[in-house]
């Protein structure tokens, strides 16, 4: 059938279309229905037999057989019937090819662009005669003054030549696309074309044609108008190519972001040099090296708007404002940088703050005004404090800004009386630098003969081979001032300052609110529809606007690192040999180590030793407690319970004080003391073992003053565990509460405790009555020394006294009135007048001496009545109290210092090891502190060779960088 249909196109004429199509169908019927039945087989073979023929005969509904003559009746109206159903499709056919092609037309024509625009710019009838007129003139009134670039004009040419093959291409599409889209229904339907579709693809394609011609004309009308009206659009595209640019690189770098991943990223070529900037600043304060590289120095008068060309330039508001009061106080290094995001970051922080979030500006404008206030101290208005900060975002240049208080004709009681003078010399300092970029801001709103600044522009650079003059608020100057003054001004004619060239910016209405996009907006309207720009005007585009200005900025700073970079590397190399060669020469076996790598080392040896606490055996642990633990508590002992005691009297009354006075002693002060003198011990220890290690042949006295800082500092903050007094009172009273001497050795040991301790006491005893008495005879006679007058009176004092003692040798601790008035009487007939205060003062050693050698004399003969101890107790014949007394005062010092002990090395030294750690930490943090404990001639050297390499190294990198960016 489908065969059939596509030869139905071939024959024309109706007649002789469905005459051929009819005889196609019957021969085409009949051969296929006969062949079917011949490919059918009866059962068992497949061969043809007798009943074929009757098979073979067609048949009717009910599978009758139909006779031949009948059959061919029947096929006849199947043809007919067929005939007229293509009738109707192919009817249909064409009335929807019609349509569809239509549809596809409309499609196409909604696909042009929309030029309604240009009824609306093209002036009609007699106004678009005058406007052409108009244009002429304008165009010939231009030419000299402005050339084409002739890139501009190929670039229009080749754009209308785009415009034509693409109109061309397009019309070309839509009528293959109608040819495919009619050639595709006809094969879909027989491909048969009506003339009802033929005849719309012709209309469409002439009405489409004759569009097509008066959409060229017109364009070729606009061509000459396009040419004329360049001008106007050059900043525009320039715009648009920078812009361009500008995508490509967030491209790159977000690209590069994900390819990297968690790897850092590469400093910008800015970013480097702002590096190199700070180091060198940090290098020396006085270092005159790091004001010979390029940056741009922003100058000019108070409230001249110098600030806000920064924020302009910067593209954020990021300095607080203020009415008429002087804001900036120390000057701010602003480092510009490209970047994905527009953000800004302190140098010595790590935030980040969003600039395209109002909060993060906030915060930022008050992060700004804090520091300034922070670094005017003393009373001072004004700092040489630096404060740096980058800037990155989308399409910013790359510079390195310095912005500087103004400069002021008057002082206000508010400020210090040095403020004008210290702006003075902090501008003059950084404008002194032979490779600065001055950027000179000039208010255009006051009288140009008011300016403070040009004058100290002109001291500095007087050939003007580094300054650009720029002229803010030509908005507000417009109004005010002569527009030809104005002119004069950025042409260098005003002023006797010269300059590299002349800018005219507008930053801002006088609104705090304004953002950055609406001040270059009001600009751009500005500059567009200002009188400035007239026929007779000599102000170039290229001097106006603050893109413009900046663009030139950072064309000129770049320029002039590109000329000085390399001599300061040069420079540095050859420090860098001065000192290496300084180096080998003192310290030949040495290798050059910074603060920074000493400290480190010095922190090692620190906490090894803190380890070797752990080294010390208990014995020596126990003997140093002990030695200081009875250092503490023997005074104690001896003035608040034994002498108190065994002064008292009877043996009953000494054991019944005794008891009293030591539990009393126990619940108080003892656990206290006894937590002090471990803590003593702890510290004395871990000095002794300092002190070791700087006996030791490898030791360095360098790292002297920073270990005993280090410790000091760590010994200061440390504190015993308070539950540690609590478990020392619990074992201390259960201790006392023993009375009984276990066996002879702990006797022994006892006595010779107690005789130990007495000597040290009578030793004491005997050194306060010698400086009381004066020497003796024999000492007078050989040293050639005489008795002062308190010491005679002494003498005598004492002579009578004793008197008393050998008379009574278990006097009382005290003298009675009798025998003080005894005493002074027995004085007087010697002549010696004394009071009964005078008489108590050296009746105290004088007793205490007595009372010592018997009790030494006591312990002596107790030291053999142990078993009578024993066998009588507190009824034996000797009075050995005293002996007990000592022997529970040790047995509490013994149990005392093995819980000490097991604390000390469970627990005090890791917490003492944990704050020496914390203090290295603080310590390493702080520079100053390093400097101060880290001194010397070796450690000075060695950081300023140090920093110079890196100094050097950080310059190599950044012209490596630099020339490849070439």
């Amino acid at each position: 059938m489908l065969r059939a249909a596509k030869q139905i196109t071939r024959h024309r004429g109706t007649n002789e279309r469905i005459t051929y199509l009819c005889s196609k169908i019957v021969t085409s019927t009949s051969n296929s229905y006969y062949s079917t039945l011949n490919q059918k087989k009866y059962k068992g073979g497949g061969k043809s037999n007798g009943w074929s023929k009757y098979f073979l005969a067609p048949r009717g509904p009910k599978g009758w057989t139909i006779p031949p003559s009948r059959g061919y009746g029947m096929i006849v109206a199947r043809v007919l019937r067929g005939a007229l159903k293509l009738r109707y499709i192919l009817l249909g056919g064409a009335i929807g090819g019609g349509v569809t092609l239509n549809k596809k037309y409309e499609d196409w024509k909604d696909g042009l662009p929309d030029l309604k625009w240009l009824e609306e710019v093209m002036p009609k009838g007699e106004k678009w005669t005058q406007f052409s007129k108009a244009l002429a003139e304008f165009g010939s009134s231009v030419k000299d003054v402005i050339e084409i670039d002739p890139r501009l004009k190929q670039l229009s040419e080749d754009k209308i030549a785009e415009w034509r093959r693409w109109f061309d291409t397009r019309l070309d599409d839509a009528i293959e696309a109608a040819d495919y889209q009619g050639s595709t229904l006809n094969e879909s339907k027989g491909e048969i074309k009506a003339k009802t579709t033929v005849t719309a693809l012709s209309l469409s394609n002439d009405e489409s044609r004759r569009k097509y011609e008066a959409l060229q004309s017109q364009v070729e009308n606009l061509q000459t108008e396009v040419i004329n009206v360049q001008i106007k659009y050059q900043r525009e595209l320039e715009k648009m190519e920078k812009e361009n640019r500008e995508l490509r690189q967030q491209f790159l770098i977000l690209k590069q972001n994900k390819k990297t991943g968690t790897k850092k990223i590469k400093k910008s070529l800015i970013d480097m040099y702002s590096e190199v900037l700070d180091e060198l600043t940090g290098y020396d304060s006085s270092y005159s090296m790091a004001d010979h590289l390029p940056r741009v120095v922003v100058v000019g008068d108070q409230s001249s708007g110098k600030t806000s060309v920064l924020e302009s330039i910067a593209k954020a508001r990021i300095f607080p404002r203020g009415s008429g009061e002087m804001m900036t106080r120390a000057p701010v290094k602003v480092t510009l940088a490209e970047g994905p995001y527009h953000v800004a970051q302190f140098r010595d922080s790590d935030r980040e703050y969003d600039l395209n979030k109002e909060s993060d500006l906030s915060e930022l404008r008050r992060e700004v005004e804090f520091r300034m206030r922070a670094s005017v101290r003393g009373g001072k208005t004004v700092s040489n404090e630096v404060i740096s900060m980058t800037v990155k975002g989308p399409g910013l240049q790359r510079m390195v800004l310095v912005d500087l208080p103004g400069i002021i004709s008057t002082m206000t009681v508010d400020m210090a009386a040095d403020t004008k003078d210290s702006i003075h010399q902090m501008t003059k300092h950084y404008m002194s630098n032979p490779n600065a970029i001055i950027l000179c801001i000039q208010d255009g709103s006051v009288d140009a003969e008011r300016s403070n600044v040009t004058d100290l522009v002109m001291q500095c650079d007087p050939l003007g081979r580094r300054t650009i003059f720029v002229l803010t608020k030509v908005d507000l100057a417009e109004e005010l001032a002569d527009p030809d003054r104005i002119r004069k001004i950025l042409s260098g004619k005003l002023f006797n300052m010269k300059a590299l060239g002349y800018y005219a910016v507008v930053t801002g209405r006088g609104r705090k609110d304004d953002s950055i996009e609406a001040i270059r907006q009001y600009e751009e309207d500005f500059f567009k529809n200002s009188k400035l720009f007239h026929r007779r005007g000599v102000i170039m585009p290229h001097q106006v606007t603050s893109r413009n200005l900046s663009m030139a900025v950072s064309d000129r700073f770049w320029k002039m690192v590109r000329e000085t970079i390399e001599q300061q590397a040069d420079a540095f190399k050859a420090t860098r040999f001065n000192l290496e060669t300084e180096w080998k020469n003192n310290f030949p076996r040495l290798r050059e180590s910074g603060r920074d790598e000493l400290f480190e080392k010095a922190k090692g040896e620190i906490l090894d030793e803190v380890v070797n606490l752990s080294q010390i055996c208990a014995k020596k642990w126990e003997e140093a407690l002990s030695e200081k633990l009875w250092d503490k508590l023997s005074n104690y002992v001896f003035e608040n319970v034994y002498l108190p005691a065994a002064q008292s009297g009877s043996q009953n009354s000494v054991n019944t004080m005794v008891d009293i006075k030591l539990r009393q002693w126990a619940e108080q002060s003892l656990p206290a003391k006894s937590v002090e003198s471990g803590w003593e011990t702890l510290q004395t220890q871990f000095l002794m073992l300092m002190e070791k290690a700087r006996k030791s042949p490898d030791h360095d006295d360098i790292f002297d003053n920073l270990k005993l800082a280090v410790i000091d500092e760590a010994i200061r903050r440390h504190s015993w565990e308070d539950k540690a007094i609590d478990m020392l009172r619990v074992i201390q009273l259960n201790t006392l509460e023993d009375r009984f001497v276990h066996d002879k050795t702990e006797w022994d040991h006892a006595v010779k405790f107690l005789e130990t301790s007495v000597k040290d006491k009578l030793d004491q005893t005997e050194h306060t009555l010698s400086e009381m008495m004066g020497p003796g005879q024999l000492t007078r006679i050989t040293h050639w020394k005489s008795l002062t007058e308190d010491q005679s009176k002494r003498r005598h004092v004492k002579h009578e006294l004793d008197k008393i003692l050998r008379t009574d040798e278990k006097h009382l601790p005290t003298l009675s009135y009798d025998e003080l008035t005894t005493v002074r009487k027995n004085l007087q007939r010697e002549g010696v007048e004394v009071d009964t205060d005078y008489i108590r003062q050296t009746w105290f050693p004088t007793y205490r001496r007595h009372f010592l050698k018997q009790a030494l004399h006591r312990a002596h003969d107790c030291r053999k009545a142990y078993y009578l101890y024993t066998q009588q107790g507190t009824e034996c014949e000797i009075s050995c109290s005293d002996v007990v007394l000592f022997w529970r005062i040790q047995q509490v010092i013994k149990v005392t210092c093995n819980a000490l002990r097991q604390q000390v090395i469970n627990r005090e030294a890791r917490r003492l090891d944990k704050e020496i750690k914390e203090v290295l930490d603080e310590f390493s943090e702080d520079e100053e502190k390093k400097a101060q404990l880290l001194t010397g001639k070796r450690v000075l050297l060695a950081e300023e060779l140090i920093k110079v390499r890196h100094i050097q190294e950080k310059l190599e990198e950044f012209i490596n960088c630099l020339n490849q960016e070439k």
